[in-house]
């Protein structure tokens, strides 16, 4: 079941990633929230990462301090 969040307007948001192979060799993973869910889905918030909403009520990421 993937990861959903309900911001404080109702609206249900579900989180996902998607993986990128840059020039080195490395991989960059990007995280993105989506009204649908679709493939690609996480199961729970990956560690050191944190939910938090930005002003109009979109959740968005961020690091841990």
């Amino acid at each position: 079941m993937a990861f959903s969040y309900k911001n404080s307007k109702g609206t249900t948001y579900f989180l996902h990633a998607s993986t990128r192979d840059l020039k080195d060799g490395k991989k960059q993973y990007l995280y993105f929230f989506s009204k649908e869910q679709k493939a690609g889905a996480l199961d729970r918030v990956p560690d050191g990462y944190e939910v938090s909403e930005t002003k109009n009520g979109l959740p968005v990421l961020k690091r841990k301090q």
